[in-house]
């Protein structure tokens, strides 16, 4: 097996020669370097080769107005769904280092927020950052626990809303 592959190449022709242009006019791709005469495509301009390029008319993307902007200070949130919580042994604490080491979150991210989409029919401790409220029925239903990272803002029960 070593052997044929050693000896391994590509068939007779398939790799050819990089074409040289502009070295004389015996080549057939002398002077003008099969670029025809004059005009815009005869020229060096890298401008006309753009991909949003529209033959000298305003491109949409400078036709239609600015709309929103970026939000550079927002948290990058990594989600986790009640039933992913399933595959724990009843009784854990699922912390950030479980889910990392689980592969439930990868990569960078700001927060962890557990979602209520699935089923729980185990009682977890569950320690991260946020929760929705579907999740916190469910985890609390099957006998679980809640331990949010950051506190849920409820409001007082005296408090009127600013309208």
């Amino acid at each position: 097996m070593a052997d044929i592959l050693s000896r391994l190449q590509a068939p007779k022709g398939a790799n050819r020669p990089k074409t040289r242009v502009g070295r004389g006019v015996g080549s057939g791709l002398g002077k003008t370097c099969g670029r025809g005469q004059k005009g815009q495509k005869a020229r060096n301009t890298g401008r006309f080769s753009k991909r949003a390029f529209e033959g000298g008319q305003t491109t949409l993307q400078r036709r239609l107005p600015k709309r929103g902007f970026v939000n550079v200070f927002r948290a990058q949130v990594a989600i986790v769904n009640v039933g992913d919580l399933e595959r724990f042994e009843s009784g854990t604490t699922v912390d950030e280092d479980l889910l990392r080491r689980s592969r439930l979150v990868r990569g960078k991210f700001d927060l962890i927020k557990v979602l209520g989409q699935g089923d729980l029919g185990k009682a977890l401790t569950v320690t991260v950052h946020t929760f929705s409220k579907s999740a916190i029925e469910k985890i609390e239903k099957a006998g679980g626990k809640v331990i949010p990272l950051i506190p849920l803002e409820t409001p007082e029960a005296g408090e009127a809303s600013a309208e």
